[in-house]
């Protein structure tokens, strides 16, 4: 491995480390107060910086979608994505959450099936299966009571991954700054008028947590779009894995959780099922059948951009047309 997919891959655990610690607080936070409040206070925090990358936006143009109806699925999809991963992070352990939400890259080989018209051969189909069997270890029905936290984390997967296939049929038609403002925007309106059933007073230390949420983001995004600008997407994709371990530090050290055998080998199963089909997808370059390599490196929740494809970026194999908005927004 080359000078620059080393570089490439600290820069990703680097940026990994802080998003675990973003959720961190997430998870602090959401011991207090619903994830609805959790999220708009973070979006109203985080519109200043997104405001500083879009006055680099040197592209002529106004923010009507070209792609109306699938910019409105992946809007709300990603609103869902993040009102149930922020309840999944409040009341599960964090490695049983990110257990669940390793499953995004598979759900995203499935759907790319009937949205991008992909083939998925019989390798890539069993990973997937093999993969979706370590969620069901995760979550061990029938041995263990399932709780709506659960149901939250599966539904954040399912969404996150709607939202990711979308952004790769229409991100080479979009701009970078339509994908980024509507979830927020959505975020903002939707949950601001939902906010006075669920709002609860905040003392100014857990306001300041709400801006290191957005802050966090943002500072890990930036660690990413250095990370695939210098390494292949095939190194950085695996190093989001390294959450796990952060989690089970975080998790030991803050909440008393401790890993159960079977969030251990659940986990195992997916991330292996996860690595595996990038591996074998790196080898082949295929830009046509890749659609792991374009993962999001996180759950598009509407509140900062977590994905290369959206951030006009995709590693040494992306596709040019990707790039559209890459010098537009500044990054």
């Amino acid at each position: 491995m080359g000078g620059n997919n080393i570089l490439g891959a600290v820069f990703a655990l680097i940026s990994f480390a802080i998003f675990a610690t973003h959720d961190v607080v997430v998870k602090y936070l959401g011991g207090h107060y619903s994830a609805i409040q959790i999220i708009f206070f973070s979006v109203l925090m985080g519109f200043p910086l997104v405001i500083v990358m879009l006055i680099r936006d040197r592209s002529d143009g106004n923010l009507r979608p070209r792609h109306p109806w699938w910019t409105t699925v992946r809007t709300a999809a990603a609103v869902v994505t993040g009102v149930t991963a922020f309840y999944a992070f409040s009341v599960l352990p964090l490695a049983q959450t990110y257990a669940i939400l390793f499953a995004t890259p598979l759900l995203i080989t499935l759907l790319a099936i009937p949205i991008l018209g992909e083939k998925v051969g019989i390798r890539r189909g069993i990973a997937v299966v093999v993969g979706l069997l370590g969620v069901m270890i995760v979550l061990r029905p029938g041995d263990a009571d399932l709780s709506l936290g659960h149901a939250a984390a599966l539904t954040a997967a399912v969404c996150a991954s709607l939202a990711s296939v979308i952004v790769r049929k229409i991100g080479a038609d979009e701009r970078a700054a339509v994908l980024l403002l509507y979830p927020m925007l959505a975020n903002f309106v939707v949950l601001g008028a939902a906010l006075p059933l669920v709002y609860k007073p905040m003392p100014v230390e857990h306001l300041g947590m709400m801006g290191i949420i957005a802050l966090f983001g943002f500072i890990a995004m930036l660690f990413i779009i250095a990370a695939y600008r210098r390494a292949e997407a095939v190194v950085v994709a695996p190093m989001q894995y390294s959450q796990m371990i952060w989690a089970a530090i975080y998790g030991a050290l803050i909440f008393d959780e401790n890993l159960d055998i079977y969030t251990i080998l659940g986990a195992t199963i997916i991330i292996a099922s996860g690595i595996y089909i990038v591996l074998r997808e790196g080898r082949k370059a295929s830009l046509s059948n890749s659609p792991v390599l374009r993962t999001p490196v996180r759950p598009d929740t509407g509140l900062l951009p977590r994905m290369p494809s959206l951030m006009g970026i995709g590693g040494r194999h992306a596709d040019p047309r990707s790039r559209r908005d890459d010098d537009t927004m500044g990054q």
